[in-house]
């Protein structure tokens, strides 16, 4: 392990007390797998009030749309153990980028920034489309 990247694991411990003793990470390759072809409702942790619905294409891309807005497709990459989505509409060209773990079992994401320690929980996987319109190809 890398300075930096111990720098990053000892940040968010401490950014997550309540999560950080039972938390399991797992690499990003192994959510992919988990989620592939199917749809995800992510859900604010701890207070459970819904972020928003993603439906997993293939390994490098997504759909995904929040309550009361538009489809918006994402790349999906995989750098550093992270996380990262980069959606058509994010006018600064930059990925948001997650840590994935799992926590008493659940499925969760950590937002990969140290200024910031948004966590959000799988609540639903299922088969369901969005049903967004033009859905790419590649």
């Amino acid at each position: 392990m890398t300075i930096g990247k111990a720098i990053g694991v000892a940040a968010l411990v401490a950014a997550c007390p309540l999560v950080a003793f039972a938390q399991t990470r797992i690499t990003p390759e192994a959510f992919l797998d988990a989620v592939q072809g199917k749809t995800v409702m992510f859900h604010e942790f701890p207070t459970g009030m819904l972020v928003g619905t993603e439906e997993f294409l293939s390994p490098t891309l997504s759909v995904w749309r929040m309550e009361g807005r538009g489809c918006v497709y994402g790349q999906i990459t995989t750098p550093d153990g992270k996380l990262c989505f980069l959606y058509d509409d994010d006018s600064d060209g930059l990925p948001v980028c997650w840590w994935t773990f799992q926590y008493e079992g659940r499925l969760m994401v950590r937002l990969a920034s140290l200024n910031q320690s948004e966590i959000q929980e799988v609540r639903s996987v299922t088969e369901d489309g969005l049903n967004c319109p033009s859905t790419p190809i590649s």
